[in-house]
C-alpha cells in the first residue's frame, strides 16, 4: 500500500510539473481522402517566471512528427522544420495555420472529425506533457483560431 501511495505521488508530481505550461484549444486538422500529412495547432501559456522550450513532439498517429514554422524565403512562404518552440516566461505562443505548428508526416490512418489522438510534448528540461487532441474539420479549426484573435 505504501509503495502505491509513493508511486501515485510521483505520478502526480510529474503531471503537475508540466502543468506550468497550459494548453488551450488544441486541435488536429481532419484530412481529405488520400492525404498523408496533417498538422496540430494550439495556444500555449507559460505560467512560470522562466522561458520554456518544446524540443520534441511524438504521436503514434504518424510515422514522423516535427515542429514547424512558416517563413518567407525569396518572396515565397515556405514551411520549415525547427529545433524548438520557445514559450516566453509568463507569456504565450500560438501554434496556428501559417505559423508555428506540430506537423504530422506519413499518417497511419486518415484523421476524421470526432477522433482524438495522443500527442506528447517534450520540454528542454526533460519534462513531458501528454495531450489528447481532438480532430476537427479544417474550416472549423480555422474559424476558432480567427475568432480567438
Amino acid at each position: 500500500m505504501k509503495y502505491h501511495a509513493i508511486a501515485l505521488a510521483s505520478l502526480l508530481f510529474t503531471s503537475a510539473a508540466s502543468a506550468d505550461v497550459m494548453v488551450h484549444d488544441a486541435y488536429a486538422r481532419a484530412t481529405p481522402p488520400n492525404a498523408v500529412n496533417s498538422a496540430i495547432f494550439m495556444h500555449l501559456m507559460n505560467n512560470e517566471n522562466k522561458a520554456r522550450q518544446i524540443i520534441n513532439a511524438q504521436s503514434d498517429i504518424s510515422k514522423v512528427v516535427e515542429l514547424h514554422n512558416h517563413v518567407m524565403h525569396d518572396g515565397m512562404m515556405q514551411m520549415r522544420k525547427v529545433d524548438s518552440i520557445d514559450i516566453p516566461a509568463n507569456g504565450m505562443v500560438d501554434l496556428k495555420p501559417g505559423g508555428m505548428h506540430v506537423m504530422l508526416l506519413g499518417l497511419n490512418q486518415p484523421l476524421k472529425e470526432g477522433m482524438d489522438l495522443e500527442l506528447t510534448l517534450t520540454y528542454a528540461n526533460g519534462e513531458t506533457q501528454l495531450l489528447s487532441v481532438p480532430v476537427k474539420k479544417v474550416m472549423a479549426g480555422m474559424k476558432k483560431s480567427h475568432a480567438h484573435h
